[in-house]
């Protein structure tokens, strides 16, 4: 056995000096592998590192969708508090000399072109209480706009600038297609350094009550947005827009991974209206409501938690005249179930103001249907 182990050891130590001399003097003849010190039976690959494949990059859908971005500039005049001594005929001589000037702010934005005879989509608080909007293209041109009109629930403004040549407009998304990991660009003016774009995924579908807005229903994405961006693109890979992005959450005001983007198929719905109305009509009952809670769903005896409990009926409104009353618990209104306060708004929201709408409601531990004729809601101010 030693005498075999000796033969064997032996021809491993004469395999592996000669593999050394090779390897040293005539490393040609040696597999690729072998030259790199390491015998292998697979194939070695091409190293692909070094370039990407064309379909990985996303510069088609960035071509597609940037000239459709606009930066938006807006001028703000302020009417500075005057001096409580000028009218004061004991003081009026030092003022004489000093005529009151006026005082401005500026502040920049974005919008999307969405249509070609100039109709931009952006934010409300982007032109809100503006005096003057200034418009730059990609293309460098730059134009004068005015308001056509806004919605400050949504957040969303259409304005308009008047250029004789046909304005290359975004391609719309189907709605409701975004869908969570999906890959996103975020197409702006963060910071005024001009148009930029960033890319992330979409992070989460259907974000409300965060307090920004009347009516939420977000898509959140770590695309990075910063200031500036408002009012900008939020494409997907193909370049078409699925959302404008509207705000950020960041207690320094610089990206943290967490933007929060208006889907396309509530800007489309509100911009339609406002290019056709110059403003948005909703519907409305005059009834406050909130979420049951397991504690309220206990002292009402109820058998479940479905519905919102009213906490307030407006005088004069569409409920009260229906007979909804506070402490009632509101289960569906025209046959769509009230799951929330956020889809007990959105119903009510969407139907067309004088429709007669059936609402069923549990009163004194008793169901009831009533017929409710939908009023015009509101315009926030």
């Amino acid at each position: 056995m030693r005498k075999h182990w000796l033969l064997f050891s032996q021809t491993v130590t004469i395999a592996l000096a000669l593999l050394f001399i090779v390897h040293t003097l005539k490393p040609e003849l040696l597999p690729n592998a072998a030259r790199n010190g390491v015998v292998t039976f697979y194939e070695s690959t091409p190293d692909t590192s070094a370039a990407l494949p064309a379909s990985m990059s996303l510069n088609g859908a960035a071509k597609k969708a940037m000239p459709a971005v606009v930066n938006i500039f807006t001028r703000t005049e302020i009417k500075a508090p005057s001096n409580p001594f000028r009218d004061d005929p004991r003081f009026k001589f030092f003022f004489e000399d000093q005529p009151e000037e006026p005082q401005s702010s500026s502040s920049l934005g974005s919008g999307v072109i969405v249509s070609a005879d100039g109709y931009i989509l952006t934010n409300h608080h982007v032109v809100e209480a503006a005096d003057q909007i200034e418009v730059a293209l990609a293309d460098g041109r730059k134009s004068s706009a005015h308001v056509i009109g806004s919605d400050p629930e949504t957040d969303l403004a259409v304005i308009k600038i008047d250029i004789p040549d046909a304005l290359p407009a975004i391609t719309f998304a189907q709605p409701d297609q975004a869908h969570i990991g999906d890959i996103v660009l975020a197409i702006g003016n963060p910071f005024g350094v001009g148009e930029t774009v960033t890319m992330g995924i979409v992070s989460a579908l259907k974000r409300d009550h965060l307090g920004l807005n009347t009516f939420e229903n977000f898509i959140q994405t770590d695309a990075a947005i910063n200031p500036g961006n408002s009012g900008g693109a939020l494409v997907d890979a193909t370049g078409n827009l699925i959302g404008i992005s509207s705000a950020i959450y960041s207690p320094n005001g610089g990206s943290l991974g967490i933007g929060f983007a208006i889907p396309v198929s509530t800007a489309k719905k509100t911009m339609e209206q406002i290019i056709q109305h110059g403003s948005v009509t909703r519907g409305w009952i005059g009834a406050a409501v909130q979420e049951l809670t397991p504690e309220l769903v206990d002292s009402f005896k109820l058998g479940d938690a479905n519905g919102v409990l009213v906490t307030d009926v407006i005088r004069n409104s569409p409920a009260e005249k229906a007979g909804i009353m506070t402490g009632d618990i509101l289960l569906a209104i025209d046959g769509h179930a009230i799951t929330d306060w956020s889809s007990m708004l959105e119903t009510v929201a969407n139907t067309p103001p004088n429709k007669v709408v059936s609402v069923e409601t549990v009163h004194n531990n008793k169901k009831q249907t009533l017929q409710v004729k939908i009023g015009k809601r509101p315009l926030a101010k």
